[in-house]
């Protein structure tokens, strides 16, 4: 009966897929996760006796590879330290993350990065939101200030890079630094933060973005006039494709613009660049390391622009009318993959990080397929968050 079977296969196929998939969406257990994670965390704070090297990734030559606090990534690990207490509310992760946290409180004073976001607002953010330390207050206004410096009014954005003496690079990863900026401006009452952060967005919304809802790597500008010089890449495949964690980056940054501003302008605009990352994912949800790259489904996959995205469609799916429901399901189906042998890590192996396969730069062949600790953040974000959202509806 081929007439018969040809019709009904590709429609019994894609029923067992989703009937899987949701049985799988009962099945993610946040508990057990975290007790795994939390095995993890306290390996890796056994074999990591100072806090002035902050682990960043886990090398082919099985070595541990650790960075000053001047590193942007130098954040990500008391941020994590911080999840593990918010989510245990054990107090030795509070006093292991207070430690970590000690080591990067001379970079509020660093104004030669755009990356004081990641260092300072993971860190001693999450230590003020959970402990109220007035210290960490003090810290993270003189990091946006620091921060803030680096804006160019005629430009209209805040610097990302200091190389290229003649341009002004932007990246969109640097939509993820506008928090501190938000968070400054209703501490402190002072409008000139959320002025910075709401004209950055405005122009990176308006020059990054294709109408796809695909976005460039890096747009550089004119200093003295601001405008465009070139839209490039660095860490993607070419300068038209779309870098898969520049496609996160932008995800997450619009979708807590919106957030904090209300601008319905944010939410479509991170609902467009949701609809273009989860319409070109693969069937496993985690992305290949640039959307365009020329040999997938041969390509590496990046488990940190999946962690990425999957908490900020977690928190999109709280404001989209529209897309509510697809969203969270996506979120789900990432934490899922993640959260599989294919993606997390067995006990004291990978360096202690939790997750494996994420990508730093390709073209640079630099931290290809190994653990990043970014990725460990954000995947620990998505599940807290994930978890926040199903008790809030019970």
């Amino acid at each position: 009966m081929p007439i018969i079977r040809k019709p009904l296969r590709p429609l019994l196929l894609t029923l067992l897929f989703t009937l899987t998939s949701l049985i799988q969406i009962q099945l993610i257990n946040i508990e057990q996760v975290f007790r795994s994670v939390e095995n993890h965390l306290t390996n890796a704070v056994r074999s990591s006796k100072l806090q002035v090297k902050y682990p960043r990734s886990y090398n082919f030559k099985q070595s541990l590879v650790t960075v000053k606090s001047s590193d942007w990534t130098s954040g990500f690990f008391p941020g994590c330290l911080w999840y593990m207490y918010e989510y245990s509310k054990d107090s030795r992760w509070k006093v292991e993350a207070e430690r970590w946290n000690a080591g990067l409180e001379e970079e509020k004073n660093n104004t030669n990065t755009h990356d004081l976001g990641f260092m300072l607002y993971c860190s001693f953010g999450n230590g003020y939101r959970l402990t109220g330390d007035t210290r960490y207050k003090e810290i993270l206004l003189q990091g946006a200030k620091s921060l803030a410096s680096r804006f160019n009014p005629t430009v209209g954005s805040i610097r990302s890079w200091d190389h290229g003496e003649k341009g002004f690079p932007v990246i969109v990863d640097n939509m993820m630094n506008l928090e501190l900026l938000f968070w400054a401006a209703k501490e402190s009452m002072d409008k000139r933060f959320y002025h910075i952060a709401v004209t950055h967005a405005n122009n990176t919304l308006k020059n990054h973005y294709r109408e796809n809802g695909s976005s460039y790597h890096v747009v550089d500008y004119d200093p003295k006039t601001g405008k465009i010089k070139s839209r490039t890449t660095a860490q993607g495949y070419s300068n038209e494709s779309s870098w898969a964690r520049g496609q996160a980056w932008g995800l997450y940054g619009f979708t807590m613009t919106y957030r904090e501003t209300r601008d319905k302008t944010y939410l479509i605009h991170a609902e467009k660049i949701a609809d273009y990352f989860i319409g070109n994912l693969p069937k496993n949800n985690v992305p290949y390391w640039d959307f365009n790259a020329p040999n997938i489904p041969f390509e590496v996959q990046d488990a940190s622009a999946a962690a990425i995205a999957a908490s900020a469609l977690v928190e999109l799916s709280q404001y989209s009318e529209k897309n509510s429901a697809a969203y969270l399901n996506t979120a789900e189906k990432i934490l899922i993959s993640l959260s599989s042998t294919s993606f997390f890590a067995g006990e004291k192996t990978n360096g202690n990080f939790v997750l494996m396969h994420s990508v730093g730069s390709k073209p640079d062949k630099s931290e290809v397929d190994v653990p990043l600790i970014f990725a460990d953040y954000y995947f620990l974000e998505a599940l807290l968050r994930h978890d926040s959202l199903k008790k809030s509806k019970k």
